[in-house]
């Protein structure tokens, strides 16, 4: 297969070339970025042959693309690779509106091809295997879901991140999108019934800057910086989130926690909590088996759905309730 870049930033540079070029039957064929320069700079370095002068020349040359553009552009960049009949993998989120996501979903339908959205994480081993555990009956029926994607001073103070018109919003889109993928897969995306919010920009527009990851603009970010949500679900089920680039606290933690009937579950790191015959135990797993770099595992399940061998793990029917669920968080900020 022969695949096209689009958008040679560094997720691409670091994780989606390098995860492709690991696979056999598999070539990079061509890069396309409006930067033409730092096009020409990322072929060099990973030996691709071919830079595209606009998407649609090369969507002439690919049997699929890799979309590594910022948020405002998935929709577009998505829709118009699926008209022109390639296979598409869209880094996350989604899109940066439900209505958006729709759109993409029926035109991958529609052109019958795979569209596979980045929410890595739920290629991790420990993700991986928590999901067969609730399968199993391990915890019964979830209950109460606690996520966390918590960074201390961690606003991103490179590409533009906190630029809402290309992002369409902060933490939550760039970071918190992830853990609250991972958690609704785990429990099989139940039918919301109402969800509440509030997102938070006072931080990271401080004066002092204290920032972990580079240098930004404090009185131009324009997006949020903290995020929280409770979200209830018809089966009775209820989810905490809180996502943050930039908490006062004392070290980063990102948990995902589920309490359920029979017991509960952590999955970073994986362990089970059980009360029986009088006591109350927690398994830790010692080892996890599976592939441990999930990018790669990523690619592979990806390049195998194209094929027709596997089915995404990451279908973009479920991504689209992702995105549905970010924009009512955000419709719910007062």
């Amino acid at each position: 297969m022969k695949f096209g870049i689009i958008g040679v930033g560094g997720i691409a540079t670091n994780r989606h070339i390098p995860a492709l070029q690991k696979l056999t039957d598999v070539e990079i064929y061509g890069v396309f970025d409006v930067n033409q320069v730092r096009a020409t700079e990322v072929a060099a370095t990973f030996s691709i042959p071919f830079i595209a002068k606009s998407e649609n020349e090369l969507h002439e040359k690919v049997d699929a693309v890799i979309i590594c553009t910022p948020n405002k552009f998935h929709h577009e960049s998505v829709i118009r690779a699926l008209d022109a009949g390639k296979h598409v993998f869209c880094e996350k989120p989604m899109a940066i509106t439900s209505l958006e996501a729709a759109e993409m979903e029926h035109a991958a339908k529609k052109a019958n091809k795979v569209l596979q959205i980045g929410y890595h994480y739920r290629f991790k081993k420990e993700a991986l295997a928590a999901k067969k555990l609730i399968q199993a009956g391990e915890i019964g029926d979830p209950l109460v879901i606690r996520v966390e994607g918590m960074r201390r001073r961690k606003v991103p103070g490179w590409g533009v991140f906190t630029n809402k018109e290309l992002q369409g919003g902060g933490c939550l889109m760039d970071y918190g999108c992830h853990l609250l993928d991972l958690a609704l897969w785990l429990v099989d995306f139940p039918e919301i019934e109402r969800v509440t919010g509030q997102t938070y920009e006072m931080i990271s527009r401080h004066e002092d800057q204290v920032n972990e990851w580079g240098i930004y603009d404090a009185t131009t970010i324009d997006v949020e910086d903290h995020a929280t949500a409770y979200i209830t679900f018809k089966n009775g089920a209820t989810m905490l989130f809180e996502t943050s680039w930039a908490a006062n606290i004392p070290s980063d933690k990102e948990a995902v926690s589920i309490s359920g009937t029979a017991g509960g579950l952590n999955v970073f790191p994986l362990s089970v909590n059980k009360a029986s015959a009088g006591m109350m135990t927690t398994t830790h797993a010692d080892w996890v088996a599976g592939e441990s770099d999930e990018g790669f595992a990523q690619a592979q399940n990806f390049v195998q759905a194209c094929l027709g061998k596997e089915d995404p793990l990451v279908k973009a029917s479920e991504a689209q309730k992702v995105t549905d669920v970010i924009e009512r968080i955000y419709k719910a900020t007062k």
